[in-house]
Parts: structure tokens; sequence; C-alpha cells
């Protein structure tokens, strides 16, 4: 026997599937596979000599929907804002209700009146939560302009929506814009699945 064949490589493991994902809850955020239908928005929620919040987009799913939030710096106020508290200062100047002054607060206002905010904190429960869920997506920014995705199950009921935010850092008062809820459930329906999906929970409230 050759001396490089003395030790031999164990024989290889028996060949097995992978085992599938266990099923992602859609409060959790937008489906895998799918191309969203897509609504166009040039909405300013608010804006002031400091600073400017709009909403310029909004992709519709089966059992929910994802909007994007513009915040826009007037000259000279680009060092002094930090909307999503990325930067050293996340902590500083809570007001009276608990949340930092500098945090751009965004939410939604159902028809119903059921509500959903980014200050709520997130479901990561198993079991479908009793109301609306806002649920952070990606985000970023320099330069005073910054872009966050929120994720907002499920889907709305037909009637007003009302995009709601509020700044206390950037001198924007409690702000509101209603849309007609149906434009994103007309978009949802033209949602197109275009791989199967695969470790998803489709329930929808």
């Amino acid at each position: 026997m050759a001396v490089h064949d003395f030790f031999e490589p164990p024989p290889p493991p028996p060949a097995s599937e992978e085992p599938e994902p266990p099923p992602t809850p859609p409060w959790f955020g937008p489906p895998r596979g799918i191309l969203p239908g897509v609504v166009a928005l040039e909405l300013v929620l608010a804006r002031t000599d400091r600073a400017a919040v709009c909403v310029s987009r909004i992709d519709a799913y089966p059992a929910g929907f994802e909007f994007v939030v513009l915040t826009l710096a007037a000259p000279g106020q680009r060092d002094d804002l930090d909307p999503m508290l990325f930067g050293p200062r996340r902590h500083r100047g809570r007001g009276g209700n608990g949340l930092p002054a500098d945090m751009l607060r965004i939410g939604v206002e159902f028809a119903d009146g059921a509500k959903a905010t980014n200050t709520a904190g997130y479901h990561t429960g198993e079991h479908p939560p009793r109301g609306p869920v806002m649920r952070d997506g990606g985000g970023g920014g320099a330069g005073g302009d910054w872009h966050q995705d929120e994720w907002v199950w499920p889907l709305p009921p037909p009637g007003p929506l009302a995009f709601v935010c509020e700044w206390p850092t950037a001198e924007i008062p409690l702000s509101r814009v209603e849309i007609d809820a149906q434009t994103i459930l007309d978009a949802a329906t033209r949602a197109q699945a275009i791989f199967p999906a695969r470790g998803l929970c489709t329930h929808q409230a």
C-alpha cells in the first residue's frame, strides 16, 4: 500500500433533503418571490422650514403593503437631523411620551380606526396580532436625504387610508394626509407570484 493511501477519507454522508424552513408569518415583512402591484405617489405629509416628510411609492401584496418614506432636510439643517436614529444622538431629548424627539414617528390609520405605527414595537409571535402592525424594512441615507421602507399588515379595508407623521426636532407637528385605500387594494390584485411560495404562512386577517 502506498504511503499516501494509508489514511482513507470517511464515506460520504447519506443523501438527505434540506428541511423546509418554518413558515414566515406575513406580518413579519413582504413575501418573497412575488412582484408587487405598484402605486406611485408624490405625497407630501408635512413640510416646515427645516424638513419635509413624503411618501413616494407603495408596493401592494395579497397580504399587506410596503411604502417608502422620504425625509428631506432643508439646506443648513442636514447636520442637525437624524430621522431614523442612525447617528450618535439616538437617545437624546426624549419627550413626555418617552419617544426621542429626534425620531421621525410615522404611522397609518385605516378607515375603521385601526392604526399601526413605527413606535409601537414589533409583533414577533406566531399567532396573528389583533390589529394591524408596521415593521421597519430597509433604509438609509446621507447628506440630508433619507429613505425608509415600512411594511404594513394586513391590507386596509376600503375607505380613506391616512398616513400620519410627527417629528418634534424638525418642528413638524402631528400631520396626516389621506388617500383612497382602493388604490392599494387594486394594486394588490396585480401582484404576481414569480416563484412558488416556500416557507410562507399565507394567513390573512
